[in-house]
């Protein structure tokens, strides 16, 4: 019987540019690839998570040892991730793993016992990395058909739940800044009154770390359902709030022992918003360069009182 892998998300490079061009993003895309592969497959990504420079070093029958796999599986894993086989993929690590050195004792997980300053360290290096792998995930075709949907003009609605709610509303806040009227809803009730009245031309925009928030997918389905433009923010690219939206734009949070998904993707998918409301204000320079005008100087004005 044949273990099945699932085909790359959009973010994947292909294989004839990965040794060369994203051997660094490679295991942040393994990482959000993660949920939505098979047993078989997930044993062969953790490793490369794990330890990107032992699999590189592992010849083909020595991974299949260590994962308790097959080989066919490693190599199905390996075209999946948009190499031609292993040896490709074992080339693209080989080559991320000299670029990034030794691995730094700051990447382990946080004990029991480790000092605050300690705990600085860690979750400032894991932040940082968050940022950095997250520029490597988001693609700039995707975000560029986001920004252009957000400046359309028709409604555009934002949803999120919990911590990614917050996410949401910080979106909302910017855009309403620059001139662009949106709203942002934190509970599926108020998310799918709203979306099933939009139509063409409008936009509902998703934020879920896991991409699998019962709270979104079905306001999601029901606006693209409708004709709306659907835009997603998620950690997972193979997710089913990804399959359902037009456009997806790809955050890398990573989780740690105190550190739970919910709270590793904030920096990564606030990293996401700020882009995308870069974006829109450069589409809609003049619209935006006033009304940020006249916001601040209504702050002032309120602060000098």
């Amino acid at each position: 019987m044949h273990e099945e892998v699932p085909g790359p998300a959009r973010s994947v490079p292909d294989g004839a540019t990965a040794a060369s061009d994203a051997g660094d993003a490679l295991t942040a895309t393994v990482r959000g690839l993660l949920p939505s592969l098979t047993p078989a497959a997930a044993r062969i990504a953790t490793l490369i998570v794990r330890d990107p420079a032992q699999v590189a070093r592992s010849t083909i029958s020595e991974l299949s040892a260590l994962a308790g796999t097959s080989e066919s599986s490693i190599v199905r894993t390996a075209r999946a991730l948009g190499f031609a086989g292993y040896p490709e993929l074992r080339l693209a690590l080989a080559a991320s793993a000299a670029r990034q050195g030794p691995r730094s004792t700051l990447s382990a997980g946080i004990t029991p016992d480790d000092s605050t300053r300690e705990v600085i360290a860690k979750l400032v290096h894991t932040e940082s990395q968050a940022v950095l792998e997250t520029a490597t995930q988001l693609d700039p075709e995707q975000l560029t058909g986001a920004v252009e949907a957000v400046c359309g003009g028709g409604q555009l609605h934002i949803a999120g739940v919990g911590a990614s709610g917050l996410v949401a509303q910080d979106l909302q806040q910017k855009l309403a800044r620059i001139g662009r009227p949106c709203h942002a809803h934190g509970d599926s009730q108020s998310a799918l009154t709203n979306a099933v009245l939009l139509g063409e031309g409008d936009v509902f925009l998703a934020v879920s770390h896991s991409g699998e928030s019962r709270d979104v997918l079905e306001p999601l389905r029901r606006a693209s359902s409708l004709g709306a433009t659907t835009v997603v923010i998620t950690n997972h690219p193979m997710s089913s709030a990804a399959r359902l939206a037009r456009f997806v734009l790809v955050s890398a949070g990573r989780e740690t022992t105190f550190r739970p998904g919910a709270m590793a993707s904030r920096i990564s998918q606030l990293v996401v918003v700020d882009c995308l409301f870069v974006c829109v204000a450069q589409h809609t320079f003049d619209l935006s360069s006033r009304a940020l005008r006249i916001t601040h100087q209504a702050l002032e004005s309120d602060r000098a009182r």
